[in-house]
């Protein structure tokens, strides 16, 4: 089972949030209909514009702490390296 670390955003440059899952395609659709009130519920923060994946969970979990402390900018030119139009992942997922 894949583990992935991602990032969403609001928008382009707008506010970004980083979180780990053994399901992405559930838990960014889960963000995308704000079913758990919170963070991104609040500041609606549901475009999937970054991801990676790990097959141990401890890696994934340790690359979620690591990106987390990370500066803001470092966190865009992350995305940007992959997506430079922010556009969002999410449907991508199951192709």
């Amino acid at each position: 089972m894949p583990y992935s670390v991602y990032m969403l955003a609001s928008k382009r440059y707008g506010t970004l949030y980083v979180g780990m899952t053994g399901d992405l395609g559930r838990r960014t659709h889960e963000h995308r209909a704000k079913i758990t009130p919170g963070f991104t519920s609040r500041y609606h923060v549901d475009r999937l514009v970054w991801y990676e994946t790990y097959d141990d969970p401890r890696d994934a979990i340790a690359r979620e702490k690591t990106l987390k402390k990370w500066r803001r900018d470092w966190k865009i030119r992350l995305i940007e390296e992959t997506n430079p139009l922010w556009e969002d992942l999410h449907e991508t997922l199951n192709r």
